[in-house]
């Protein structure tokens, strides 16, 4: 049984306006929405209630203080703002093929969307509105089944607010070349604004699909984005997952990352953070069919007062599956990171082949860093390792390119930019894979 501690009269008077806008939510939803999904919306408001937002009291929260994004009062964007093509493709990375779902303060944009393809094997992409309406029983039977938000209480929060997103389906064997771009965009034009979006991303027997999930805001004003993602794999499927999160230094960004996989599938998870004034993301991967496989690699780079929090778990259900894990910080001005990744190992779980890197570099004397890689092992038969630096940039390498003649700021640019791109070329869509290493280079000449 969970122990819940009494609440204080100051967390009460923050949970009353979230419990204010679930009922403004539920009013508004009254008659259009499935009893089914209603049930879903309460249960998920009724375990944010029982959870609060978590403080540094909390030992996954240690180091990450949320008070910022507890303490405002945030309202459900009234409107859909207006969104041209145009000013989406000052967002977009360029030269990327393949269909698209644009998302506008949390909802469906068909304008800006490719048209889905028909066929019975074709891949399926649709709005999770239209989805969830349409009592889809493969995103019905998956939705909220593995993202837990009955220990989270950002994806409670999530779940009660549940109204849209992405969903992509592929079918068994469907192998399709070009990435699904996801874009999920914040138009900032108003304050304090908060978007839920929810991603279902189910890839059946032997199938390959590649998914960018795209954050990005327009303007200014500050917002809070709280997704969730929630991916099936199916026997033999392969699924490569690239979130990247570039919103405004004002805004504020929590997620949760879900991975099921049956045997033989495959993930590959890169988590690139860019923007925010708090970044928080949970990666949690279950491997739970032999031979399964799941790599994960991160770059978060924090600039200012940024605080970027990464949480992993990798757990290892059944025997003979490898996972590897690697995550960069660079971390400049007063700006905090965090890693803590765990693996856990059951005992069950033989022949397991488990890797965990964490490296970081602080550019400032007030730039900060908690990294904590964790192993929890009960199998005997296993090769598991961890390990963790932090440290500057390397003085002898900058002293070897200073002395063929290349400038101190071009030196330090050179190693921080080969230092990301150990992350970034770890990503196949090579569209995307170019237009990131510029847009970092970029970064650090400011």
């Amino acid at each position: 049984m969970t122990m819940v501690a009494a609440k204080s009269p100051e967390t009460v008077r923050e949970h009353e306006p979230v419990l204010s806008m679930f009922e403004a939510f539920e009013r508004a939803g009254h008659g259009t929405t499935p009893s089914w999904l209603q049930a879903l919306h309460k249960g998920g408001i009724a375990h944010f209630a029982e959870l609060g937002f978590p403080t540094t009291q909390h030992e996954e929260w240690r180091f990450t203080n949320v008070a910022p994004i507890a303490k405002t009062h945030w309202r459900m964007p009234e409107t859909q703002a207006r969104v041209s093509e145009k000013d989406i493709a000052r967002i977009l990375f360029p030269n990327i093929s393949g269909k698209r779902l644009v998302f506008v303060d949390g909802r469906f944009v068909k304008e800006l969307s490719s048209k889905e393809s028909s066929g019975a094997n074709s891949l399926r992409l649709m709005s999770l509105h239209e989805a969830v309406r349409s009592t889809f029983p493969l995103v019905t039977h998956s939705l909220a089944r593995y993202a837990r938000y009955d220990e989270n209480a950002f994806a409670a929060l999530n779940t009660a607010f549940l109204e849209d997103g992405a969903v992509i389906v592929a079918p068994s064997r469907v192998v399709e070349a070009e990435p699904i771009y996801v874009l999920y965009l914040s138009t900032a034009s108003a304050p304090n604004t908060v978007t839920h979006p929810r991603t279902v991303i189910i890839a059946q027997r032997d199938s390959h699909v590649r998914v960018i999930e795209h954050h990005a805001t327009l303007g200014e004003a500050t917002t809070f984005t709280n997704a969730v993602t929630e991916m099936v794999l199916e026997e033999s499927a392969h699924v490569e997952h690239c979130k990247i999160q570039e919103e405004s230094l004002r805004g504020y960004h929590t997620a949760t990352i879900h991975s099921h996989q049956a045997r033989r599938s495959r993930s590959l998870l890169h988590s690139i953070s860019i923007g925010a004034a708090i970044t928080r993301n949970n990666v949690n991967v279950v491997l739970d069919g032999e031979r399964a496989e799941a790599t994960l690699n991160g770059l978060y780079v924090g600039r200012d007062t940024q605080l970027v929090d990464h949480h992993t778990s990798i757990y290892h259900n059944k025997p003979n599956c490898p996972s590897h894990e690697y995550y960069h910080g660079i971390l400049d001005g007063r700006s905090q990171g965090v890693f803590n990744g765990k693996i856990f190992v059951r005992p069950e779980a033989q022949k397991t082949d488990a890797k965990q890197t964490n490296r970081n570099l602080l550019l400032s004397d007030d730039a900060t860093v908690d990294t904590k890689p964790q192993l929890e092992i009960f199998a005997d038969d296993v090769k598991c390792t961890h390990g963790a630096t932090i440290g500057q940039l390397d003085p002898e390498s900058i002293f070897y390119l200073r002395a063929r003649g290349i400038s101190l700021e071009t030196a330090r640019k050179m190693l921080l930019h080969a230092f990301a791109s150990e992350i970034v070329n770890r990503i196949s869509i090579e569209p995307l894979r170019v237009e990131l290493d510029n847009r970092l280079f970029e970064m650090y000449e400011k």
